[in-house]
């Protein structure tokens, strides 16, 4: 098996082998010198502070490409003012490489406004300031949203979210200073339901619950009723109900009557006003005094004690004159004390 491998044969065909490998490798290399350009170097030209127009024509006569990025304005340099080159001014590149200028652009960068549409104004504020707008006059309008942001203002045009204004610019804002007390229901009696929903919005006030005769949705019904009614005074944002139907009001009065009875029902003001007046409370009468005569007990044959009783004296003084609200001048007079009886003897034989 050994003597096979080193047959002459085979030792030829590995050297051919060898030298076609060789000779594949020789001339990968020499295309690629070919196609890079191997070996043809040019230096980078200084552009440095130069305007991007002049750049450009040195560049193009070196037979280098060029990108021109404008990556950030700063306004110590001149506008278009070259203020960095990659790769580095005198580095040796091939020919038709591309160098990259960095330009100081005209102004500043372009941003968009954020979304702060309903939104709390010192929210409003911080977004704002974050993407590098300034907030300039705030104006103030009724609105039942009481300090949100109605619109953004810009120039004297109102500007919509996501609008590109230069970084640093000044945007006005529009707030709801809330809603404004006992303001007067607009009427709606007579216009389409489309028609109203607009009235009622431009005045600031919401709407209710729409009640459609025959039960649609049709934005074209004739509104006949409205509650609360036209000249009612109330805050702005509260609700308007309406009652719409594809007939005119005229040929609806009884249902209007109905409404008119269960939303607006009449006082009658010709009854003369119920009057109460305070009783005052009833004095009890004090009545006279009863004094009770001391008990004394006697012996008896038995041996028991058997208890006496004593006659019973009442004051002199009048009833009448017992109450404390009557005062009299009468001065009392004396009575004689009593005397008690005396106890019997019992004589025990």
């Amino acid at each position: 098996m050994f003597k096979s491998l080193f047959h002459w044969k085979v030792l030829l065909n590995i050297v051919l082998a060898m030298a076609f490998f060789a000779g594949l490798v020789w001339l990968t290399f020499r295309w690629l010198e070919f196609h890079t350009n191997h070996g043809d170097e040019v230096p980078v030209p200084n552009v440095m502070n130069m305007k991007v127009h002049d750049a450009i024509k040195i560049l193009d006569d070196s037979g280098l490409e060029y990108e021109v990025d404008s990556f950030k304005y700063d306004p110590k340099f001149r506008p278009f003012q070259v203020l960095a080159v990659f790769p580095s001014p005198g580095s040796s590149v091939k020919s038709g490489r591309s160098i990259v200028l960095k330009v100081n652009p005209r102004t500043w960068a372009k941003v968009a406004v954020p979304d702060i549409i309903d939104r709390y104004k010192g929210l409003a504020f911080n977004q704002l300031t974050l993407v590098g707008l300034k907030v300039g006059d705030t104006l103030f309008e009724p609105s039942i949203q009481r300090d949100a942001v109605l619109r953004i203002v810009y120039n004297g045009t109102s500007i919509k979210p996501g609008t590109l204004l230069p970084k640093f610019s000044s945007v006005d804002l529009v707030i709801g200073s809330g809603p404004l007390r006992n303001v007067s229901i607009p009427n709606v009696v007579g216009r389409s339901v489309q028609e109203a929903r607009k009235i009622i919005a431009q005045a600031l006030f919401e709407v209710g619950i729409v009640d459609h005769e025959d039960g649609g949705k049709d934005e074209s019904d004739i509104v006949y009723y409205q509650d609360p009614g036209f000249g009612s005074l109330r805050d702005q944002g509260m609700q308007i109900d309406l009652w719409a139907s594809k007939k005119t009001p005229a040929e609806l009065q009884s249902k209007i009557q109905q409404l008119d009875d269960m939303y607006r029902p009449k006082i009658d003001t010709t009854l003369a006003p119920i009057q109460y007046n305070e009783v005052p409370p009833p004095t009890i009468e004090q009545r006279p005094a009863v004094i009770k005569p001391p008990v004394s007990t006697t012996s008896s044959t038995s041996g028991t004690a058997q208890p006496t009783t004593k006659p019973k004296t009442t004051s002199t003084q009048p009833a009448a004159t017992a109450s404390p609200a009557v005062k009299q001048n009468t001065t009392p007079q004396s009575t004689k004390p009593v005397d008690k009886p005396k106890p019997k003897k019992v004589v025990i034989e």
